[in-house]
């Protein structure tokens, strides 16, 4: 799968035309489209469910646009959007900040889930990592392979830019907040950093699990002398893994019309199915 062709900027348009009489009763009458803005990480998940979704529904047109959790975020707040996908949750001034333009409190919805994945270049040995020696690189505190088991040589950290609800999971689970390192190189996108992460054997970078093409990720261990666990299905689902996370709708009120039945959909069978064809995970069955 090419990822590459996902950026931080790229606006993904995902509609059908009706051939033949529209929902609405006229010949090709559209209803108005949903829009689906945010998070970069999701957006080829969103794509891809926005794709199949339509595909035997003339007349309807789900708009799938990334650019960030944050953006999403702003997006809804401001009307911009019916729907903001974000990797991470929004925030209680967020919340506040949709009730006060909005009129109405956020619906949270989980859509799937994701192992944040720390990627390497294919040539790196290293098998893998704890969260400590992370914290360390990305603080500045660790800048040579070599003080990690490796061979000699300066790591280039790879980072997601502040509006990326990956960047802030990131900073919260792995850094514990601190400020990243200075000479960390930030990047608009995951796709962005898995491309230069693929390209530079002394880099490192971080991202969704499904961004794997082209490089490595490593097993994660939670403390210095822990395991390192994989982050596959078991282990998200589970929570072993250690940056596992939801990945989010966010409505303005309860969904309805339009929007109600993709979210429907997607909570589905169908839609869960294309968590794993993407590279995601779906949400445990309750």
């Amino acid at each position: 799968m090419h990822f590459t062709r996902f950026l931080a900027t790229l606006v993904v348009l995902a509609s059908l035309v009706a051939c033949g009489p529209g929902r609405n009763g006229g010949p090709g009458s559209a209803r108005r489209p949903v829009t689906v803005k945010g998070s970069d990480t999701m957006v080829i998940l969103g794509q891809r469910w926005a794709e199949d979704y339509m595909r035997g529904r003339p007349g309807t047109t789900v708009q799938v646009t990334g650019g960030g959790s944050g953006t999403g975020v702003a997006a809804l707040i401001n009307g911009g959007t019916e729907i903001c996908q974000s990797s991470r949750p929004m925030t209680d001034k967020e919340r506040e900040q949709v009730r006060a333009r909005r009129g109405q409190m956020p619906t949270e919805i989980p859509v799937a889930l994701d192992g944040v994945a720390i990627y390497v270049h294919r040539s790196q040995p290293l098998p893998a990592i704890s969260i400590t020696q992370l914290k360390a690189i990305y603080t500045g505190r660790t800048t040579s392979w070599r003080e990690l088991g490796g061979a000699d040589g300066r790591i280039v950290p790879y980072s997601r830019e502040n509006n990326s609800g990956t960047y802030v999971f990131f900073k919260e689970h792995v850094l514990g907040n601190e400020d990243f390192a200075r000479d960390v190189q930030t990047l608009p996108g995951t796709a962005a950093v898995v491309n230069a992460v693929s390209k530079d054997p002394a880099s490192i970078g971080y991202g969704g699990i499904a961004y794997t093409s082209g490089i490595r990720s490593l097993s994660i261990a939670p403390e210095e002398g822990a395991a390192a666990v994989e982050a596959t299905l078991e282990n998200v689902q589970s929570g072993r893994y250690p940056l596992a996370r939801k990945l989010f709708f966010y409505t303005v009120g309860e969904p309805a019309g339009e929007a109600k039945s993709f979210i429907d959909w997607v909570l589905g069978e169908e839609g869960q199915k294309i968590c794993q064809a993407v590279g995601y995970y779906p949400l445990p069955k309750k």
